[in-house]
């Protein structure tokens, strides 16, 4: 292997595809120097749970910003003629026979797609524990949680095993592990992005989302996997911006909302602090910092707690024994259902499943999931009527840095508490991104969280753009362990 003394891991992905376009390295030693690093450190984090050989690629479209980029994917989303089990028993040796819009889109614009990265079982879950793959470790210390869904994809970009990975967020599951390991996590505006080919979790709250480093690198992976799909009806039409158009420090005069619901008792005193900083430095380039309120903030986690599992209830009734993967027969098809979903589902997919089917059973549906529903409503107003006169809002991504291992298995109340600041962009349909802004004194990471109107995706990297600007959080590595490159 060539000997790379650039350390192609630490370059941003726009970097690393100028360098290849620009023949100062090439497409297969860009490949050889991932699948050799992930082959390296992975067996200490698991984040990557199959690794392709070889990797897919397209030579297509050379023009791509991104193109020569290794990504990987996480594993609820479809790549044709590949396994995808959505870290679940029950699905395992399934190959899907099409792919993802996204994986089409990503395939056209030439990035490298070298493998797929653990989850919680079907999403369900903030730590990355519950998958049958076993729990993705925290990059920064394996003794810690990396939040989840998304844990693995969060990890794989932070341990630099890829420049680029996609996620999936239904309450919070790419911006919560992305603040967890130190990374950047978008989550687009409902609609923006095509759910085709994405596994649903909850129908109306998913959404597939980038992580990186570089604000840029998500402005150029946005513009490749957003837009129209004529497969996925809830995609809008509504005109995609170039969002590479945005990458500028023009931030002064923008008015950013600080909800007084996010700063109250909960929130740990080391993620106040850096949240203030983050303050200070986007006010001295003249953005207008004041408090607004959110009143139906405090029944955003009940809310979802009840529509998202009502919604994955129905979604993972398919998941029987006879149309796909695990198939434990019983003497009657009511058996072959009952011993194949068993053994199938793990313990948090069958508690939530649990949830759901009470919420929508007979004599409960009115009170708990039409309840829900118009709360929702509720909480989905609030945030029009901020909008109204601000152009964002600023909030801690999660109340606590990451959480040990085993922590919070045994108490999901806990567990569910994790997604408080995140939740709310779901249940609106709101566009969001978790930027890395320092650590804990036990070198944890802290991320803090850009909320902004329906579609307006643009004002969230201008400022992300403008922060990372004048700051270096982003370019953090974990220290080096033994046995990586």
């Amino acid at each position: 292997m060539k000997d790379f003394n650039m350390q192609l891991h630490k370059l941003s992905a726009w970097q690393l595809s100028e360098k290849i376009k620009n023949k100062e390295i090439s497409i297969e030693e860009v490949i050889e120097y991932f699948t050799e690093r992930i082959k390296k450190i992975n067996p200490h984090f698991n984040a990557v749970i199959s690794l392709f050989d070889p990797p897919i690629f397209s030579e297509e479209k050379k023009d791509s910003p991104l193109w020569g980029v290794p990504i990987v994917i996480k594993d609820n989303i479809c790549i044709k003629d590949k396994e995808i089990t959505c870290a679940s028993r029950i699905l395992k040796g399934f190959i899907s026979p099409y792919d993802a819009t996204v994986i089409r889109k990503i395939k056209e614009a030439g990035l490298i797609i070298l493998g797929i990265t653990n989850m919680d079982e079907f999403a369900f879950g903030s730590s990355c524990e519950n998958s049958c793959y076993g729990p993705t470790l925290n990059p920064w210390n394996r003794e810690y949680v990396p939040g989840g869904s998304s844990g693995g994809s969060a990890t794989a970009v932070a341990l630099g095993l890829s420049p680029l990975a996609l996620g999936s967020d239904t309450g919070g599951s790419i911006r919560q592990p992305a603040s967890f390991c130190g990374v950047v996590g978008f989550k687009p505006t409902y609609g923006r992005v095509s759910r085709f080919g994405l596994v649903a979790f909850g129908s109306s709250l998913d959404q597939i989302g980038p992580f990186c480093r570089d604000i840029r690198d998500c402005a150029y992976l946005l513009n490749i996997i957003s837009g129209k799909d004529p497969n996925d009806s809830t995609t809008s039409s509504c005109k995609v911006d170039d969002y590479s158009q945005y990458l500028n420090d023009n931030v002064k005069g923008f008015k950013v909302g600080l909800p007084k619901e996010y700063f109250r008792e909960g929130l740990d005193k080391e993620v106040k602090a850096k949240i203030d900083e983050v303050i200070k430095v986007l006010s001295s380039k003249g953005v207008i910092f004041e408090e607004v309120s959110l009143p139906h903030t405090e029944y955003a986690v009940p809310t979802y707690y009840i529509l998202a599992p009502s919604e994955a209830s129905s979604n993972l009734s398919r998941f029987d024994g006879i149309k796909y993967g695990l198939r434990k027969r019983g003497q009657s098809l009511i058996d072959t259902y009952k011993y194949s979903r068993q053994d199938g589902f793990g313990e948090e997919a069958k508690r939530r499943i649990l949830l759901g089917t009470f919420s929508l059973s007979s004599g409960y549906y009115e009170a708990y999931y039409l309840k829900a529903l118009k709360v929702r409503r509720l909480i989905r107003e609030d945030f029009v009527k901020v909008f109204r006169y601000y152009d964002a809002i600023l909030t801690p991504t999660s109340p606590t840095p990451p959480f040990k291992l085993g922590e919070r298995l045994k108490d999901p109340l806990s567990m569910y508490l994790s997604d408080v600041y995140t939740i709310s962009s779901n249940l609106a349909g709101l566009p969001s991104v978790s930027l890395p802004c320092g650590f804990t004194e036990n070198n944890l990471p802290i991320g803090f969280q850009i909320i902004g109107d329906r579609f307006c995706e643009a004002k969230l990297i201008q400022l992300s753009y403008s922060y990372q600007k004048d700051t270096n959080w982003h370019t953090y590595f974990p220290k080096e362990y033994e046995g990586r490159i």
